[in-house]
C-alpha cells in the first residue's frame, strides 16, 4: 500500500491495568460471584483480593478495545487510543507499554480524581479466567469531552461493548467517529452487555456500526436463541461485516453477501484464554482494513487468538510476533 492510504486505527474504551496470577479452583469458589465472568468491584475490595492471592501476580496493559488497538500497533499500523487513565504509576505504566508497541499515546485523558483502572484475572488449572475489575479513572471520560476532533487523521475507530453500559457516552464517541469519516466496529464485549443495551443495540449497529464481532454467547442473547448461522444473518441486516466466533470450532464470517467459514488455529498448551477475542480481532480487522478476502482476515485473527491463549495475559509475548508477522506475509 502507498504511505497515504495505510490505516490509522484508534481504539476507544477503558484503558486498564491487567493483574494476572494463576490461583486453585478453592479460590476462585471462596470470593464473591460466578467462576468465568467479569464483575465490578471498588478499589478497596479489588486491593484486599490481590492481597489474599498466594502466587506471582503478573503486571501487563489490558482493556478490551485496548488489547486490539495495541495488538494492530504491534503489526505496524499506525494506532491511537481514547480513554482516560490516572495520574500515578499505573497509568505511567500503561503509556509507555502502548508507546513501546509503537501506538500514539497523544489522545489518552488523564484525571488526579481516581486511580487509573485495574482488572484482577485469575487463572484457574481450567484455563478459565475469573476477572474482578476496578475501573476507576475509565468511568470519567465524559460525553462532554469527546468530539470529532479526536478522531482527526484516524479512518477506523474500535469500540468496545462495555462502553454501553455508558449510553450517552456510546452515542458521543460513535457520532463523533462517523463525524470525522472513520469507519467504525465493535466487538461486543460480553453477553452482559448485549442484554442490558438490547433496546438501543440494533439501531446503533444500523446507524454507525460497519462491523460487529460477537461470540457465542452474545450472539445467542442477541438473537434470543443458540443459532450461530442465523445470528450471522440477522446482523449482517445491519452491519456491512459481521464475525461470530466459535471458540475451537472457528468463526462465521460475513461481509455484504459473502460468507465464510474459518477453522480454529488449535493451541496446546491453552494457559490462559484472557484477551484471545480482542486479539482475534485485531487479527481479523487488519486483514479488514487492508481489503484481504475474507477467509483470510479470519486466519489471521485465528493465529492471533491461538498465540494469546499459549501464555498468561491479554496479549501475545514478544516470541509470537515473529510469526504472527510471517502469517500477514503469506
Amino acid at each position: 500500500m502507498h504511505a497515504s492510504s495505510v490505516p490509522k486505527v484508534i481504539g476507544v474504551g477503558s484503558p486498564i491495568v491487567d493483574r494476572l496470577a494463576r490461583v486453585p479452583e478453592l479460590f476462585v469458589a471462596s470470593i464473591e460471584g460466578a467462576k468465568g465472568g467479569m464483575e465490578l468491584v471498588d478499589h478497596e475490595t479489588l486491593a484486599g483480593l490481590i492481597g489474599r492471592v498466594d502466587a506471582t501476580v503478573l503486571r501487563a496493559p489490558g482493556g478490551s478495545a485496548a488489547n486490539t488497538t495495541y495488538a494492530l500497533a504491534k503489526m505496524g499500523l499506525p494506532a491511537a487510543f481514547l480513554g482516560k487513565i490516572g495520574d500515578d504509576e499505573d497509568g505511567q505504566y500503561y503509556l509507555q507499554a502502548f508507546s513501546a508497541a509503537g501506538g500514539d499515546c497523544a489522545r489518552f485523558r488523564r484525571t488526579t480524581d481516581r486511580n487509573t483502572a485495574c482488572c484482577l484475572s485469575l487463572v484457574t488449572p481450567d484455563s478459565e479466567r475469573t476477572m474482578r475489575t476496578d475501573l476507576g479513572a475509565a468511568l470519567l471520560l465524559d460525553p462532554e469531552e469527546i468530539g470529532p476532533e479526536d478522531f482527526a487523521g484516524c479512518t477506523h475507530a474500535h469500540v468496545e461493548g462495555y462502553l454501553l453500559f455508558n449510553r450517552p457516552l456510546t452515542e458521543a464517541v460513535l457520532g463523533a467517529a462517523r463525524r470525522a469519516g472513520c469507519t467504525i466496529s465493535l466487538d461486543l464485549g460480553s453477553f452482559e452487555v448485549v442484554r442490558a443495551a438490547a433496546d438501543v443495540l440494533p439501531a446503533l449497529l444500523d446507524e454507525y456500526v460497519d462491523a460487529v464481532f460477537a461470540n457465542e454467547d452474545e450472539a445467542r442473547m442477541y438473537l434470543g436463541e443458540d443459532n450461530p448461522e442465523r445470528a450471522l444473518a440477522v446482523l449482517g441486516e445491519l452491519c456491512g461485516t459481521v464475525a461470530v466466533k466459535l471458540g475451537a470450532r472457528g468463526a462465521l464470517l460475513r461481509r455484504a453477501n459473502e460468507t465464510a467459514r474459518v477453522d480454529a488455529v488449535l493451541a496446546d498448551p491453552v494457559i490462559d484464554t484472557t484477551g484471545a477475542g480482542d486479539c482475534w480481532a485485531a487479527g481479523f480487522l487488519y486483514g479488514w482494513l487492508h481489503d484481504w478476502p475474507l477467509d483470510a482476515c479470519g486466519r489471521l485473527g485465528a493465529v492471533l487468538g491461538a498465540e494469546t491463549v499459549r501464555h498468561l495475559g491479554a496479549l501475545p509475548p514478544e516470541p509470537s510476533w515473529d510469526r504472527i508477522r510471517a502469517e500477514m506475509q503469506r
